[in-house]
């Protein structure tokens, strides 16, 4: 039976000023000149970006740059074969989240199981810890964290996914600043806790609205002084689970999340200006009339003028007979057209309404 979670948080004038800095940045960003062109361009550097900060956090050395050469380029640094490890698998995971907030899947134990997986390049889903993990300071030893006991891991997780779904009245930042403190403090696994808690906190954001096409990087905010972020997240008058931390107020750590989000936001808006001073076309109202699972499936038109449903089920992750079901119906409201109706493996190709938006 799950245990369940009330957090303790108060709403705080600082909390509502980074709110505001949010939906400001959020629709500055829908009216500015938006390409295919710009938003793939960008997100796939918001993607570098996010995979080598939330890597670096958590002790991988390599850089940017080395970072793009490994998942672009097949690079290589010998030595550091754990660290491109890292990142193949942190990456490989936010493919995977951009399928679930195509599909529009909700929050589960599954999924966040498949994330952990994927990170630690495991090929199933991975089960919660059976033993206690204690967290301690590498130098002297000591005792950073106590979480909960591993008969309790189960049971809290749960809880913690019964209080998302059921959070509905919240601001989704908020959500996702109390589940990314939380699923922390949970500490399920005996590695992995901290890259897995951002994706589940990326995936909150993502699937209530505030994606931003996926062009931001919580992690980079994080990453710019990691000591902020570490005092942000240790709440509780002591280091041990039981001891005051599951009741303890998390008003300061809510306020150091919506700052970094409402910040990273900004910054994705002054780089969308720069596809405004360029005087590209505007495509966004266009664009902003597919919804996010057509939108995501120009990136397939990038590569091929021709599709078929199985090509639409890889890409998502899709079983054979859901991607044949979207197939048919994109063709019926017009999203794309069927290539040769006599052929039983049917193809399809983008409409011509559509096509201007592939160069």
């Amino acid at each position: 039976m799950p245990i369940k979670y009330q957090p303790t948080f108060s709403i705080t004038p600082r909390v509502a000023k980074g709110l505001m800095r949010i939906e400001a940045a959020q629709e500055k960003a829908l009216h500015l000149p938006l390409t295919p062109q710009v938003m793939a361009s960008l997100r796939e550097s918001a993607k570098l970006v996010t995979t080598h900060y939330s890597t670096m956090i958590e002790g991988n050395r390599l850089s940017t740059k080395e970072v793009e050469e490994v998942l672009k380029y097949k690079g290589h640094f010998p030595g550091r074969e754990r660290d491109e490890a890292e990142v193949r698998g942190y990456y490989a995971a936010l493919e995977y989240l951009e399928r679930l907030v195509a599909r529009g899947e909700a929050v589960a134990e599954k999924s966040i199981k498949k994330f952990h997986a994927l990170v630690m390049n495991q090929k199933s889903e991975t089960p919660y810890r059976e033993g206690q993990n204690v967290i301690r300071e590498s130098q002297t030893g000591t005792i950073v964290y106590l979480p909960p006991e591993a008969n309790d891991v189960s049971r809290l997780m749960s809880g913690l996914v019964e209080w998302i779904r059921g959070s509905s009245e919240l601001p989704c930042p908020i959500v996702a600043a109390i589940t990314h403190y939380q699923y922390a403090t949970i500490h399920p696994y005996y590695d992995g806790n901290g890259r897995t808690a951002r994706l589940l906190t990326t995936l909150i954001l993502h699937l209530g609205g505030y994606d931003l096409k996926g062009l931001y990087s919580l992690e980079e905010y994080y990453a710019r002084n990691l000591l902020d972020y570490y005092r942000a997240i240790s709440i509780g008058p002591s280091h041990n689970y039981y001891l005051g931390r599951a009741e303890a107020d998390i008003t300061p750590w809510i306020e150091y999340f919506i700052e970094g989000m409402a910040d990273s936001f900004e910054r994705v808006a002054i780089q969308m200006c720069g596809g405004a001073s360029r005087k590209e076309e505007d495509q966004s109202k266009l664009l902003f009339e597919l919804d996010p699972k057509k939108r995501k499936a120009l990136e397939l038109f990038e590569d091929y003028a021709i599709i078929t449903s199985a090509q639409v089920g890889e890409f998502y992750g899709f079983k054979p007979r859901t991607s044949s079901k979207i197939c048919k119906t994109w063709a019926e409201d017009g999203f794309l057209e069927i290539v040769d109706p006599s052929r039983k493996a049917r193809k399809y190709k983008l409409s011509e309404k559509y096509r201007c938006l592939i160069k």
